[in-house]
């Protein structure tokens, strides 16, 4: 990077204190205090100047908006901003750190600061644009059809109490990336990721399905341990980004209750996919579980025989009523996964 490209990343002076910019833009203190700490910032005011010009402009812009959103949804958006913001923050301070650290690396941390800065912005506009034009057709917080999935760790608990924090580490990064590119090969969404977990939803049951047989996979090599998956088809509803109603509830139930390296599906799924030959359903006792006494799901496998055609698809899912495939605790129990 030349000394021109390091001095047009830096950033501009600030000018104004928070309280300048509530003067500066008519805010009234009390609907500035729940914004600001919706975004995550501390409550006492401070002298010091920390806003620049533009920051001072791009917040007036989120101020207008409360002719057209009602206060409640901009303290929401707000907050919604907050929180990926400060993780992404948190993740990007510790590597910038060890990039500071290392001195094959040119950059001060402030350049390095920048220049993500500018990638950042970069690819949130394109991420952006694409779903803009998939959701154009949506309104916000909209209810929809939807296939909502969770994968976890087995035994992650008891994993991280005798696992170094530098393994625990890789081992955590290695499960999402690995997690993230299967749910993305067959055109899913990954929601969330909760510690030793991920939330993920599909459009179509049969992707979902392939989805979660490919996701155990991933225990076949090194450092993933078994998996569990499960899968709940439902009207959700999709708000600032994440996903609520009963099938995540019961996704999340499937999966706590799921036997090391298995898939619970729920019953619609089970219905969509119960003529593609690629799966074969098994059929188990209904679980009993928080909130719901008697759950019906089925364990869902790949059909050994669907490549060789050794059997029909009739008789590869004609699976008897089996042993449970679940691991559920001896009062029928099990842990909420779902946050």
């Amino acid at each position: 990077m030349s000394d021109q490209e390091r001095s047009g990343l830096s950033a501009p002076e600030p000018r104004y204190t928070r309280d300048d910019l509530v003067e500066e833009l008519g805010l009234s203190p009390d609907y500035a205090e729940k914004v600001w700490n919706a975004f995550g910032f501390a409550r006492q005011s401070t002298p010091d100047k920390i806003f620049t010009a533009d920051e001072v402009k791009a917040l007036g812009l989120f101020a207008d908006s409360e002719h057209t959103m009602p206060e409640t949804a901009q303290v929401a958006t707000a907050r919604a901003i907050g929180q990926t913001m400060s993780r992404l923050a948190d993740w990007q301070a510790d590597q910038l750190t060890e990039l500071e650290r290392n001195p094959d690396v040119p950059w001060t941390r402030d350049q390095m600061a920048n220049a993500l800065g500018v990638i950042q912005q970069l690819i949130w506009r394109r991420h952006l644009d694409m779903a803009m034009t998939r959701d154009e057709s949506r309104e916000s917080d909209e209810r929809m059809e939807l296939v909502v999935g969770f994968a976890d760790i087995v035994g992650y608990t008891s994993l991280s109490r005798r696992t170094p924090l530098d393994e625990l580490e890789h081992l955590l990064e290695t499960f999402e990336d690995r997690t993230f590119d299967v749910v993305a090969r067959y055109r899913g969404h990954v929601v969330k990721t909760l510690g030793d977990g991920v939330m993920f939803t599909f459009s179509s049951s049969n992707a979902a399905a392939q989805a979660a047989l490919a996701i155990h996979e991933l225990s076949d090599d090194k450092p993933i341990p078994a998996l569990r998956v499960g899968l709940a088809r439902g009207q959700i509803l999709s708000r600032l980004g994440d996903v609520f109603g009963e099938p995540v509830n019961i996704a999340a139930r499937l999966c706590g209750s799921a036997r090391p390296g298995s898939t619970l599906v729920s019953e619609p799924v089970a219905d969509d996919i119960a003529d593609d030959d690629r799966f074969y359903l098994r059929s188990i006792s209904p679980l009993s579980v928080r909130g719901y006494r008697r759950l019906r799901a089925k364990v869902l496998e790949a059909n050994k025989y669907y490549e060789s055609g050794a059997k029909s698809g009739d008789e590869a899912k004609s699976g008897d009523e089996a042993e449970s495939g679940a691991g559920s605790t001896s009062d029928g129990s099990t842990e909420d996964v779902a946050s």
